[in-house]
């Protein structure tokens, strides 16, 4: 899918409410799984022990983890989304709400449903609510849902 193009921020402002658009799917690797858990010091079986995790976990498999799955956002966001307009930066400024009420098992692909929520002003920012709807192919669940706030600065 190729991203919308916008090219200023106040064309943005069209997108409120609405759905902007859905990633391509990706796949979580076990060895993106296995790089995020040395980043992060979080190395607990159920996301790197295939056998133990096939045996014992409730999933079957080993699992992403959740903040992995998340810290995914702004690559299936760039897939949606591509503001053209002349911006200095983009910072992400924080997240609202997030839950993750399905699991992502090692090697499964996720796409991301993106939809900007709300539009406002923030001093010399234009600060941007996206909802955020990642999907695992074949789930009935999302495996994450957030609402995830970007300020942009001219």
């Amino acid at each position: 899918m190729s991203p919308a193009a916008i090219d200023s921020l106040q064309a943005l402002k069209d997108y409120v409410g609405k759905e902007i658009g859905v990633s391509d799917w990706f796949r979580v690797s076990q060895e993106r799984i296995r790089q995020f858990a040395e980043a992060t010091g979080d190395k607990q079986w159920i996301h790197l022990d295939p056998e133990r995790a096939r045996k014992e976990s409730p999933y079957g498999a080993t699992i992403a983890h959740g903040f992995l799955t998340l810290s995914l956002l702004s690559h299936l966001t760039k897939e949606v989304l591509r503001i053209t307009a002349p911006i200095r930066m983009a910072v992400n400024y924080g997240l609202n709400r997030v839950r993750f009420p399905a699991a992502v098992r090692a090697n499964a692909n996720i796409r991301a449903r993106i939809t900007l929520l709300s539009l406002k002003e923030a001093g010399p920012a234009v600060e941007a609510t996206f909802g955020v709807t990642v999907e695992c192919e074949g789930g009935d669940k999302p495996a994450c849902v957030a609402e995830w706030v970007v300020r942009y600065y001219t």
